[in-house]
């Protein structure tokens, strides 16, 4: 079975854990490095990025985050996640520099502008998925490594990149563990 850990110091780490144990799979909960030892495959939660990448400094978090997926072991980023796995974040903040794109944080506003949206998604066959978006972010000057997987608006609000894969949106929030399962099948 496999090992899937959620960095567990902001954001939705509960809602994740249940959305990876729905889709099949063992969830952990990473404070340190040493957390990553055996897993699979990572997660990066939605939550406020700059406090995100702040924790994650002062518990040296951000090499051995930049180890575990250079190794080739995958890593989904939701929301903040996204964010942080961002080559670069429009504004110069630092960020773990691994998806080639660049992040415009809260890009559809802020918290009184969340909504949700119908998603049409090329790799669910053509269905759609009904998708929650809190102070999202989104991706825009990708390279030609970065496949977009859908958008708003012409907005990129979820893209895969080698064994990284992103989303503005927070599936944990739904019933519908599709992007896990994708998470799971495709990019372990």
């Amino acid at each position: 079975m496999k090992k899937i850990g959620v960095l567990a110091i902001q954001g939705a780490v509960d809602e994740h854990i249940q959305m990876i144990e729905s889709a099949g799979a063992l969830a952990f909960k990473v404070k340190h490095s040493n957390d990553l030892a055996g897993l699979d495959g990572l997660v990066l939660p939605g939550g406020e990025s700059t406090t995100m990448r702040k924790i994650m400094k002062r518990y040296d978090l951000m090499e051995p985050v930049k180890a575990f997926t250079k190794e080739g072991k995958a890593i989904f980023g939701t929301c903040a996640g996204l964010v942080l796995l961002s080559k670069e974040i429009e504004g110069g903040e630092e960020s773990l520099g691994l998806l080639d794109a660049t992040a415009i944080r809260n890009g559809f506003g802020r918290q009184k502008e969340s909504f949700e949206d119908e998603l049409s998604v090329d790799v669910f066959n053509d269905s759609t998925f009904e998708a929650i978006f809190i102070r999202a972010p989104y991706l825009i000057e990708p390279s030609e490594e970065v496949t977009v997987l859908a958008t708003i608006d012409g907005k990129i609000v979820a893209a895969k990149q080698a064994n990284i894969l992103v989303t503005a949106f927070h599936p944990e929030l739904t019933n519908d563990n599709r992007w896990m399962r994708y998470f799971l099948e495709k990019m372990l």
